[in-house]
């Protein structure tokens, strides 16, 4: 389970989501929430993850593209990730405006690359020394 603060527009929305892997897919169920439930949840949280999204659809496709931040804002991992169709294995070209910033492409479902995993500022400064050293994901 997870919830957000999102700002769009100049307007600020909570979002609850709930994933979970079933029979090799994803499922994602999001709803939006009230600002007293999500004061209420977040007074509960365990764990915290600051970063930026950019988002976009091109086509069947919806990219993401987040940099995690540090409490002072500065950013120490960013990712890209496509949303494809279900019938979809192979991912498409990256758009020009990524791909001069490729490092490498990481395995569907990878769990190093989980924004839970990558919250921890160490684990992904370790895993972008590693990507940056060998030059692919290992």
């Amino acid at each position: 389970m997870r919830i957000r603060s999102v700002e769009e527009g100049g307007a600020i929305r909570h979002v609850f989501t709930y994933k979970r892997p079933v029979d090799g897919q994803i499922v994602e169920i999001e709803t939006e929430i009230s600002a007293v439930d999500f004061e209420r949840l977040w007074s509960q949280r365990r764990e915290t993850l600051q970063k930026l999204r950019y988002s976009w659809t091109d086509g069947p496709f919806h990219w993401d593209v987040d940099f995690f931040k540090t409490d002072d804002n500065r950013t120490y991992f960013t990712q890209a990730e496509v949303e494809m169709p279900e019938e979809q294995v192979e991912p498409p070209p990256l758009p020009p405006s990524l791909a001069d910033h490729l490092l490498a492409t990481a395995p569907a479902g990878d769990p190093r690359f989980a924004s839970k995993r990558l919250a921890n500022q160490a684990h992904a400064e370790k895993l972008l020394a590693d990507i940056k050293s060998k030059g692919r994901i290992e």
